[in-house]
């Protein structure tokens, strides 16, 4: 059973106007001929649609019909399909070299870890998992900047898609500008020190209601962290789960759900599972049958975490996100129609495709 979602308070149209205190003054460079380069992934290893515009990160842009742009570090790139579905690569600026850009590309899709054999050892215990992957193959689980993630979430708290996404715009167009491709224009995700510049009712002002205290409480939480809060974030990286929970939970407007997709999609922590009214349904239906009906509680929260991690070991968090992506409609059109019931169609449904609904 879905729980309410609290109504929170009403918040103005985002508005596009950037502080004063940033300004850009870098100038839009030429035109340049677009060099494509293999990245060496087939689509079995990397789907663009099923990764990008599915809830992990809201800062790429779909720039053709299988071409999706964004920034890395410092680095803006496109990726497209081949023909053949093999993955390629544009660099169309970056402040360092091909080779540097390359590497990080690589290391955000997490490209060391194979997808074909992760999820065949999902499919070897799962039949329904193994039909899924037939169809949605590809869906892949990023290696994001732990800032850039962590911001990106806090906007994300009891809201849509389409929503977070202007968010994150406007916090993004506080950084570095690098370029424009297709008409849009792409920046470096702002450091600590350009998001204190921004003062809570600027963000209000913005759009962002009462996430806005969040957002900058959380900026002046990490900027008091000894070492960086930049630093302390990625240490994060070297924890175990729950501690890396525990910590991120310090955070203003941090919660279990947010931290645990902050903890998947950035911090290595690939058995981590964001727990909301959606992963609810998809445990209660295959995992945990006998709590259908059943009010989400934190207490159950952690129980259906653990149900995934039994059932898909220490990738369950690979595996949950391929099932979450299966209750987009957006997928549920493109399956066959057997894998769903008339009553799961009726009670399946997510608001436009968000991630983690609330804290």
């Amino acid at each position: 059973m879905k729980r309410p979602r609290p109504t929170p308070p009403p918040t103005p149209p985002l508005s596009t106007t950037k502080p004063r205190s940033q300004t850009h003054h870098t100038k839009k460079s030429k035109p340049t001929t677009i060099k494509w380069v293999p990245l060496n992934l087939t689509q079995s290893e990397l789907s663009l649609p099923l990764t990008f515009p599915t809830g992990q990160t809201f800062r790429w842009k779909q720039t053709g019909p299988l071409q999706y742009t964004g920034v890395v570090h410092s680095h803006l790139v496109s990726l497209n399909h081949l023909q053949n579905g093999d993955v390629s690569y544009c660099l169309h600026h970056t402040t360092t070299s091909e080779t540097s850009a390359r590497s990080a590309l690589l290391d955000f899709l997490n490209a060391s870890i194979s997808l074909s054999e992760i999820w065949e050892v999902f499919s070897a215990s799962d039949p329904r998992f193994a039909e899924l992957a037939c169809h949605l193959g590809g869906a892949r689980v990023l290696r994001q900047d732990p800032l850039e993630c962590l911001i990106q979430f806090l906007c994300s708290s009891n809201n849509n898609i389409k929503r977070i996404t202007k968010m994150v715009d406007f916090v993004s167009s506080l950084g570095n500008y690098l370029g424009t491709v297709e008409g849009l224009e792409f920046y470096q995700f702002p450091s600590l020190e350009q998001l204190a510049l921004v003062s809570e009712a600027q963000l209000r002002e913005a759009g962002f209601g009462y996430r806005a205290k969040y957002v900058v409480g959380t900026v002046n939480a990490l900027q008091s962290k000894p070492g960086g809060g930049a630093e302390w974030l990625a240490s994060l990286r070297n924890l175990d789960l729950q501690e890396v929970i525990d910590a991120l939970s310090t955070l203003p407007g941090v919660g279990p759900k947010v931290a645990a997709c902050i903890a998947l999609f950035s911090l290595d922590q690939h058995h981590a599972i964001p727990v909301d009214t959606h992963v609810w349904q998809i445990a209660t239906r295959y995992l945990l049958p006998e709590l259908a009906g059943v009010r989400l509680t934190p207490k159950l929260c952690s129980r259906v975490a653990e149900a995934f991690v039994s059932k898909y070991g220490k990738y369950a968090g690979w595996a949950q996100t391929l099932l979450f992506i299966a209750e987009l409609p957006s997928q549920k059109a493109l399956l066959p129609s057997h894998f769903w019931s008339t009553k799961e169609n009726k009670s399946t449904k997510t608001k436009n495709g968000e991630m983690c609904n609330g804290n």
